[in-house]
């Protein structure tokens, strides 16, 4: 029986939440995935692929392209902006590679789904390094998501971000605890069969597996 819902893009943070509500809190989440005309969709195969790993029954991959034109001025979508490396937006409050109302409009779909599913939870992968340029992956944020949905008046669903003031390098520990292969992760910005290495990402995933004293299993340029 499904009891929450959870949105994985196929990234290492989305991808250890799974694991980590499937084998460290027994969790049946339903599977969410969305594509929104980002530049690339590789990461999808790594999704479907991780959600088949773990045996989830539910596994939905949602097309929402129509709504391209409203996420146009992000970088992750339009074909006229770059993706910028990583020195280009240290400091940027809201950075080039912000969606606009993208997790607001995630979370509501996936709201709908675990009321439809009599499931009370949805969790996304929020995490402590998000918080410097994306203003809808903070705690504030899912307070304001929450204290909206509470006025469902028969199934009120919470949004659940346990990962929210974890970095990138303690994820990547609690990954390896649960036995994640991240070789079946994808995080790059860019498309292509190795990750570009400098988009902020990139740059991320590369400085917190230093940091776990681990090489990353992906190849890069």
């Amino acid at each position: 029986m499904i009891d929450s819902v959870a949105i994985v893009s196929g990234g290492m943070d989305s991808v250890t939440l799974l694991h980590y509500l499937v084998r460290r809190l027994g969790r049946t989440p339903a599977v969410l995935t969305f594509t929104y005309g980002q530049k690339h969709s590789k990461e999808v195969v790594f999704a479907r692929r991780q959600a088949e790993l773990l045996g989830c029954a539910e596994h939905l991959l949602l097309d929402l392209s129509p709504l391209t034109p409203a996420f146009a001025s992000s970088a992750l979508v339009s074909p006229a902006l770059a993706i910028p490396d990583m020195a280009a937006v240290q400091g940027d409050p809201q950075p080039p590679t912000y969606v606009p109302n993208r997790n607001m409009i995630f979370l509501a779909i996936a709201a709908a789904l675990a009321e439809a599913r009599d499931a009370g939870e949805v969790y996304y992968g929020a995490q402590r390094h998000d918080l410097y340029g994306y203003w809808d992956t903070t705690p504030q944020f899912v307070e304001q998501i929450n204290s909206l949905l509470a006025l469902n008046r028969k199934r009120a669903v919470r949004v659940q971000t346990p990962f929210v003031h974890l970095s990138k390098a303690d994820i990547l520990r609690l990954g390896f605890e649960l036995g994640v292969d991240y070789a079946l992760t994808w995080s790059c910005y860019e498309g292509g069969v190795a990750a570009c290495g400098v988009c902020p990402t990139c740059a991320e995933r590369l400085q917190a597996f230093a940091e776990v004293g681990r090489s990353d299993p992906l190849p890069y340029r």
